[in-house]
């Protein structure tokens, strides 16, 4: 027997007039170098649609260029009792990822295999969270904390990726947050078992707009710190620019300070399609430098480092951001 599913796919069960996006992805960071991958397995449905499945591949290094990425969408997409998705002949399983994409004189190729001793790591905190309207965006990492083994090939370069640790993530809904960013992290100098992982979004309701709302955990110590949530939103801060944000996140006893960055030409550009026809522009830089200050009653304050081993995504609505997208449309 393999490793037993730790989520499952939800547009096969959707009626035809549903409208509906999803994603299953991986983040993987080398345990030294600043070289990252990112691989995303997408579906987009618009109301009265079939879905479409796409492949997303980036790899990231901060001695090259700048990332390098590719794109394809076909409409051979599913889910099976064995396997969370595949798109053509592309699959994402419990322990297994393998795949590849052509498009635009680009071709990617990869098989992977990961395991994970963590549990998963709901970001609502309510199991009625994730059956009500809203958020309309619903998130889970079924693999906070994941090692990798296995290769990857960009191009005419292939790269070794055992050793190196990141996660698995799983995000549905009708329509994506207004403003979004999602932030991870494993493997801290001197921390070698903290692991972070939060996403904060900015949800829109009518003409209303929320305030940063962030639903996140710190594992210190195998101790989960959950942060964020409603009713935190008053201490929640966050100043966030295209290529890098400062945060705080409050928790249960707990505060944890954040910064993160990378330098621009780092970064990924994509363009991401709401079932509406809308659309934001997300760049994404999974070699990220990230410091979290951890603040604790009767504790000295608590610094951890990751240098270009992080992930810093941010979703937007303005294109004058400077950084370039990708040629590949969505949806």
């Amino acid at each position: 027997m393999g490793e037993p599913p730790r989520s499952k796919a939800r547009f096969p069960e959707l009626a035809l007039a549903v409208g509906h996006y999803e994603s299953f992805y991986l983040e993987a960071t080398h345990p030294t170098d600043p070289v990252s991958i990112w691989i995303r397995y997408t579906i987009h449905k618009r109301p009265g649609a079939a879905p479409l499945g796409s492949l997303w591949f980036t790899l990231f290094d901060a001695r090259a260029d700048g990332p390098w990425a590719v794109k394809v969408t076909t409409s051979e997409v599913g889910a099976g009792s064995d396997h969370y998705v595949h798109v053509g002949e592309a699959r994402f399983e419990p322990a297994r990822v393998i795949g590849s994409a052509s498009a635009e004189g680009r071709e990617a190729s990869w098989e992977l295999a990961y395991e994970s001793a963590e549990q998963p790591f709901h970001h609502l905190p309510r199991d009625f969270m994730y059956r009500a309207p809203l958020p309309r965006t619903k998130l889970l990492s079924p693999y906070p904390d994941a090692r990798f083994s296995g290769q990857v090939t960009a191009g005419d370069r292939t790269v070794d990726i055992t050793g190196w640790r990141g996660m698995i993530g799983h995000n549905w809904g009708a329509q994506h947050a207004e403003r979004w960013i999602w932030l991870h992290g494993a493997g801290f100098e001197g921390h070698d078992d903290a692991w972070f992982d939060a996403a904060l979004g900015r949800i829109k309701v009518g003409r209303w707009t929320t305030p940063w709302v962030a639903n996140g955990v710190l594992s210190l110590g195998d101790v989960r710190h959950r942060l964020g949530g409603l009713g935190a939103t008053r201490r929640t801060e966050v100043s966030e620019r295209p290529d890098a944000a400062t945060f705080t996140l409050p928790g249960k006893e707990i505060t944890v300070q954040g910064q993160v960055g990378a330098d621009r030409d780092d970064f990924v550009g994509w363009i991401y399609a709401d079932p509406d026809g809308s659309e934001h522009n997300t760049v994404n830089c999974s070699i990220s430098n990230l410091v979290l200050t951890v603040s604790r009653p009767a504790q000295p304050p608590l610094t951890l480092q990751l240098a270009a081993g992080a992930v810093y995504e941010l979703g937007m609505r303005e294109q004058d951001h400077g950084m370039a997208i990708q040629p590949f449309a969505d949806g």
